[in-house]
């Protein structure tokens, strides 16, 4: 079985079994999800999503992140940790997205990448889920089961994962496949203690003797 053949077997089992492909993070607005996705470094989904709730409701727009003292914005974001880096760049980001953006969160990569804070695994993810574009979020879950299931070979460069998978990945498909894998990795194909035996993967897996 060739990686692309592996790969369609994989994201077909990942759509039956995770037949709802979203991203964990709440959000309303395009924005939010960038802010949302940012505040996620080092931190759980669980935990922004407590604090974002909060945010977006103290800040409702752009201009109240950018109008804000530096100190409102970290007292607001204090609990995702290295909050002083973050929340200078969410007002950097909502200052750059007035003034050279229109409001509005670009739709391509390379504007994406000139916002402060903001690297290749959220830009993808906004490409992805904002706009409906083919794209490959390679997060830590993503990272991990591309090794395990031979995609890539002891790679950890998110950059270089990212690059392998566009090269197998259906492109309709790559963004929810990056969502199923983020809920595979949670429930089945953990870090520490992967539960190869009730693995929907197994068939195909070529690491499947590691749970055992």
């Amino acid at each position: 079985m060739t990686k692309k053949e592996r790969a369609a077997e994989v994201t077909a089992l990942l759509k039956e079994a995770y037949p709802d492909a979203v991203c964990a993070l709440h959000y309303t607005k395009d924005y939010e999800l960038l802010f949302a996705t940012r505040l996620s470094a080092q931190c759980t989904d669980v935990r922004v999503n407590i604090v974002t709730k909060e945010l977006f409701s103290r800040f409702p727009t752009l201009e109240d992140y950018a109008s804000a003292p530096i100190e409102e914005i970290e007292e607001a974001i204090k609990t995702c940790g290295l909050y002083h880096t973050k929340a200078r760049d969410l007002k950097a980001a909502a200052v750059m997205l007035l003034s050279d953006f229109g409001g509005k969160v670009p739709d391509n990569m390379a504007d994406l990448l000139k916002l402060p804070g903001i690297g290749r695994k959220t830009a993808n993810l906004i490409l992805g889920d904002i706009y409906g574009q083919p794209a490959v979020v390679t997060d830590t879950h993503c990272i991990r089961l591309s090794n395990r299931l031979g995609f890539v070979k002891d790679e950890k460069d998110p950059v270089k994962v990212e690059t392998a998978l566009r090269k197998i990945l259906d492109p309709a498909e790559s963004s929810d496949f990056c969502h199923r894998l983020v809920l595979h990795g949670r429930e089945v194909c953990t870090a520490r203690a992967p539960k190869c035996a009730a693995c929907c993967l197994a068939v195909c897996c070529p690491s499947f003797p590691i749970g055992k």
